[in-house]
């Protein structure tokens, strides 16, 4: 009996020390992949600034007056795909390239439904009052049955609109309601988005 008792308490100190040791490399391991995580989610939110960037400069530069300047430009859900300008010259070659697309995209138009941003903006602009998202939805699922139009994409879309100054927003009680901003306003802010790409 004498001989099992140090069996045993040298077990629990082995055992001990391998749960000490087992549980420093876990600490350890989670603070690395917290670190890791952190780093990531910062690369994300970076990398969303920019997608939200990009896609305001095309639609910017691309589809104010509903032309199409791509062959992509037609899908909201598409990944906007800006070159970056290399030099002066690369600039001019692109305003002409930008042209030649924009004419090919006139002769498309006819071919291509218009974008949901395209259907949101073109029935607030006809509105003499705001409405309300769920207003939005009802109306363009009406006007367009073919469609899977949903509340919740709508919503985001219009929001995304308010944030680049196409729509306004302004809250009743707990609702909100859109009206679509002066004509004017958008091409100021496509004349700012347009400067600050050329810079």
């Amino acid at each position: 009996m004498s001989d099992a008792e140090p069996a045993t308490t040298e077990l629990k100190v082995q055992y001990g020390a391998r749960v000490a040791a087992d549980l420093e490399r876990n600490a350890r391991e989670q603070e690395r992949v917290a670190a890791e995580l952190m780093s990531l989610q910062e690369k994300l939110r970076a990398l969303r600034h920019d997608h939200a960037l990009l896609v305001n400069l095309k639609q910017t530069l691309g589809s104010e007056d509903g032309v199409a300047t791509g062959p992509r430009a037609e899908s909201d859900d598409s990944t906007p795909s800006v070159p970056r300008q290399a030099s002066a010259g690369s600039a001019s070659t692109r305003r002409k390239k930008s042209a030649a697309d924009a004419g090919a995209a006139k002769n498309n138009t006819a071919a291509k439904p218009p974008t949901l941003v395209e259907l949101i903006r073109s029935h607030l602009v006809e509105q003499d009052e705001p409405r309300s998202a769920a207003e939005i939805t009802t109306a363009l699922a009406q006007a367009h049955p073919e469609r899977d139009i949903k509340p919740k994409v709508v919503r985001t879309t219009v929001e995304g609109l308010v944030a680049k100054g196409r729509v306004h927003r302004s809250k009743q009680g707990s609702s909100v309601f859109y009206t679509a901003s002066r004509p004017e306003s958008v091409e100021d802010s496509a004349e700012e988005a347009v400067s600050a790409a050329a810079e």
